[in-house]
């Protein structure tokens, strides 16, 4: 027997346009500082979307309020032109360009990643490409020109070989996990912090910020004995918001990159946890928000930074 689907009954809903963004994603962009004999390199991929009155672009076809995504992407190397600097200022420059330039565009978002290199022997204009972490940074400005700022690091990868337990936790019939006093603890750490609003236009060394951010987690990482990595994480986070009242709040994703010990008893091999299988999947994925207490949750730039709790 058959049954033929039924259509949805008709309504007289109006269809309209909702939210909407547009501009040019992964613009490459290398600055080389040639100010002096000793070369400064920055490496950057730059993203422009663009925040405001598209309906007739999107209802009708019509164009007149469509800045080409190709004239965002010669922005961005026109504007490096005079100097990067931090990646955060770069992205307010940009931002500042556009809701200035055009009296239609009333917001956007901006973000960027910058990947580093280290000098070869220390040599004036040869590097090579670290391959570790790479920094991060998003600038949304609103309607009413308030910019809201999120930096990050990405892919910082660590290790602790001893300092790390993990038991207690609760058992059923599909436990196999052993409780330990002893194992490796390893993560990629992405961590992203969102600035005050108030001190954003105070001014930041974003710079500095960041190099300091990028070494409490380490410090925080390897100094805390750690019985879960969510106690280990929440401690990375504390450290950040007690060193610096201009960071709002802390969000993090860490993945738990497992090492298990391989039994060496069918070689005549014993095995002082010295010999581990890295599993790359699965894996577990601990994430959390590590705030101020009375900061609102749920901060609106935060629906536009995919990926994050």
């Amino acid at each position: 027997m058959t049954t033929e689907a039924t259509a949805p009954a008709a309504t007289d809903t109006k269809i309209v346009l909702g939210q909407n963004q547009y501009g040019k994603a992964e613009v490459r962009l290398v600055k080389i500082t040639r100010d002096t004999d000793r070369h400064q390199i920055q490496d950057l991929n730059v993203t422009s979307q663009l925040h405001g009155d598209f309906t007739a672009a999107h209802i009708d076809g019509d164009n007149g309020r469509v800045v080409p995504t190709d004239t965002q992407k010669n922005t961005v190397y026109g504007l490096a032109r005079n100097g990067v600097r931090s990646v955060e200022e770069f992205l307010i420059n940009l931002g500042e360009h556009f809701t200035g330039e055009f009296e239609w565009i009333t917001g956007g978002r901006w973000a960027a990643e910058e990947y580093f290199w280290d000098r070869i022997n220390d040599h004036d204009h040869a590097f090579s490409r670290n391959k570790s972490e790479f920094r991060t940074a998003v600038l949304e400005i609103s309607e009413n020109g308030e910019k809201n700022i999120v930096a990050g690091i990405e892919d910082l990868t660590v290790l602790k070989s001893t300092g790390s337990e993990f038991h207690g936790f609760p058992v059923d019939k599909y436990t196999t996990l052993k409780e330990t006093s002893d194992r490796i603890l390893a993560t990629d750490v992405s961590a992203r912090w969102r600035y005050d609003g108030e001190a954003i236009k105070a001014g930041i060394d974003y710079d500095a910020v960041y190099n300091s951010v990028r070494k409490l987690l380490l410090t925080a990482f390897a100094d805390t004995h750690s019985y879960a990595l969510q106690q280990t994480m929440f401690e990375m986070g504390k450290a950040v918001l007690e060193a610096h009242p201009e960071i709002a709040e802390v969000k993090m994703s860490l993945p738990n990159k497992h090492h298990f010990l391989v039994d060496l008893e069918p070689f005549g091999q014993d095995n002082p946890n010295e010999v581990f299988f890295a599993a790359d999947r699965p894996y577990g994925l601990i994430e959390a928000t590590v705030t101020r207490e009375g900061v609102p949750a749920n901060h609106a730039i935060w629906a536009n930074v995919p990926a994050f709790i």
